[in-house]
């Protein structure tokens, strides 16, 4: 699937039973950025198709099924390695480390980069603004997020309230098909959103025709995502929290995820 903004090109590799990674390519230059290498022969299979090479790999957190292809397409393209300087013990060698705030590039290729701990302590998103898309592997995911394996509930709210801040237009790349389950999910929750409901029959049609549910807008995460809805009525009233504080509301819809 390729997405385009900017003349900034972004092509989502399906790799794994379930991951994603994805090119980006800049105008005017032959050389992509990958976000994250699940695996790298489906990477280098697209590179050779387009007739592009590997500049830069930027990876969001440490869980292998991120990291396990990055060192067959180091070796092959000589490409840089940058990630998470709080997880550098667990990745693989970093020619750059990140932290949130940071930011590189200009135009284009300017890149953010976010912190999202919650999934991983160290989790980071990259944001490219002039693109309209940031990649969120395993933090904010197509109507849903990452579990919460190394941070907490209070973490893991602030980091998915900092992207949804994001210009409502800018596309959210995560990491996994997951989006019908998690909408399964959202709709045992908030069932009578009529948004909701039409972006679960557009994911299911999706699906059966072989598509990516991914990317999606923030203002589509917005209305559809319980669990960046947690402070509306319906949310808080589906899970009788109705004057309990945000990040609690979103605990309890967290829990309840990990029940379903």
């Amino acid at each position: 699937m390729l997405h385009a903004a900017s003349g900034v090109e972004i092509v989502t590799i399906p790799c794994l039973s379930d991951n994603y990674a994805y090119l980006v390519h800049l105008p005017g230059q032959d050389a992509a950025i990958l976000i994250d290498a699940p695996e790298a022969a489906p990477v280098e299979a697209v590179l050779d198709e387009r007739g592009w090479s590997l500049r830069l790999i930027l990876i969001t957190h440490h869980h292998n099924d991120h990291v396990a292809g990055v060192a067959r397409l180091r070796e092959r393209f000589g490409c840089a390695v940058c990630g998470p300087a709080a997880e550098e013990a667990k990745l693989p060698p970093l020619d750059q480390r990140l932290s949130g705030g940071d930011g590189f590039g200009d135009g284009a290729g300017r890149i953010e980069v976010i912190a999202v701990p919650g999934h991983t302590l160290g989790h980071v998103a990259y944001h490219f603004p002039e693109a309209r898309a940031v990649f969120t592997a395993d933090s904010l995911m197509a109507g849903g997020c990452g579990r919460i394996f190394e941070g907490t509930t209070a973490q893991m709210w602030d980091s998915l309230s900092r992207l949804a801040a994001l210009p409502p237009e800018t596309m959210v790349f995560s990491g996994h098909e997951y989006t019908a389950s998690n909408l399964r999910f959202a709709l045992s929750l908030d069932p009578q959103n009529a948004a909701l409901i039409s972006r679960d029959e557009a994911v299911a049609e999706a699906r059966r025709n072989g598509r990516p549910t991914v990317p999606a807008s923030v203002a589509e995460e917005l209305a559809t995502n319980p669990f960046l809805r947690a402070g509306t009525p319906a949310l808080r009233a589906a899970v009788n929290l109705p004057d309990a504080a945000e990040a609690d509301v979103f605990g309890e819809i967290r829990a309840r995820k990990d029940r379903f």
